[in-house]
C-alpha cells in the first residue's frame, strides 16, 4: 500500500468518527463524486507500538495532554524479515498531527532499538528518531494494533480520509510477522472514519456529518487496547481474591 514516492514529513489536523454498519453504508454513497479510493483498495495494515516497561507513553496519551507522542512500526499486509516496514514517529500537539517516517526492514529496526546505530543515513528524520529513542530508553514491543483500511483522496485537494474496518488488537505475539489475527475493538460492523485536513473541512463534507449524525470523538486504538488489557487484569484479580 505504501505510496511509490512516500511521504516522510507530514503535519495536519486528523479528526475521528465512529460509525455504525448503517452510518458506514450512508458516508460511503454521499462521497461519490467528491472522493475516490486510492487505487489499493481494501488493505490490511498492523502497528507495532513500542513503549517502556511501564506503558509511559500510552498511559500518557489516555490522559490526553496538549502534547503527546508515540513511536510505531508499520507493515502493510503480513510482513518478512525482508519486506519493507516503515517507523514512524507521531506527534500531537495541540490538536495538530506531526508525523515523521522511515522504511526500513525487521531486523534493522531491532538493531536500533537495541541501540546499535541509526535507522537511516543521517538527516533530520534519523536525528529526532533516535532522540526519541534515546530519551524513553528501554522500549520495547506493547501492543499490536491491525485493521482493514480502505483509504479515500480529492482528486483536487489535499483533504484524505480512511474508513478502518475491524479494528483488533494483540498484547502477545507481538510480530509484524505472525498473523493477522486480533481481539476486535469495536462492536461487530462498526468502523473508524479519519478525516485528515491541513486546513478545513469542506462544506459538503460538513452537510454530509451533519446528515448522518456522524460526530466527532476522541478514540485511540492503542489506548482502547490498553484499557482492555487492563480490564481483563482487574478481572482476573477480582476472581483471585
Amino acid at each position: 500500500m505504501p505510496a511509490e514516492k512516500p511521504i516522510v514529513v507530514m503535519k495536519r489536523y486528523e479528526l475521528k468518527y465512529m460509525l455504525s454498519p448503517e452510518q458506514t453504508e450512508f458516508f460511503k454513497e454521499r462521497i461519490k463524486g467528491h472522493m475516490e479510493v486510492d487505487r489499493y483498495g481494501l488493505c490490511s495494515i498492523a502497528s507495532l507500538y513500542y513503549d517502556t516497561p511501564n506503558y509511559r507513553l500510552i498511559r500518557t496519551s489516555i490522559e490526553k495532554p496538549p502534547f503527546k507522542e508515540k513511536i510505531r512500526l508499520r507493515s502493510y499486509g503480513l510482513a518478512t524479515e525482508d519486506s519493507p516496514v516503515y517507523l514512524e514517529l507521531k506527534r500531537k500537539a495541540y490538536g495538530i498531527v506531526y508525523k515523521r517516517r522511515v522504511q526500513s526492514t525487521i531486523p534493522l529496526v531491532k538493531k536500533f532499538f537495541d541501540g546499535e546505530g541509526d535507522i537511516c543515513a543521517g538527516g533530520q528524520i534519523n536525528r529526532e528518531i533516535t532522540t526519541f529513542r534515546d530519551h524513553y530508553d528501554t522500549l520495547s514491543p506493547a501492543c499490536l494494533i491491525i485493521y482493514d483500511r480502505v483509504a479515500y483522496y480529492q482528486p483536487d485537494g489535499d483533504l484524505r480520509l480512511t474508513i478502518d474496518h475491524n479494528p483488533r488488537y494483540r498484547s502477545d505475539r507481538l510480530t509484524l510477522t505472525h498473523s493477522m489475527e486480533g481481539i476486535s475493538l469495536l462492536p461487530e460492523g462498526y468502523t473508524i472514519l479519519e478525516i485528515k485536513v491541513q486546513q478545513a473541512i469542506p462544506l459538503w463534507l460538513t452537510d454530509i456529518l451533519s446528515e448522518g449524525k456522524i460526530y466527532k470523538i476522541s478514540f485511540s486504538k492503542v489506548g482502547t487496547a490498553y484499557k482492555h488489557q487492563l480490564q481483563k487484569i482487574n478481572q482476573r484479580s477480582f476472581q483471585n481474591v
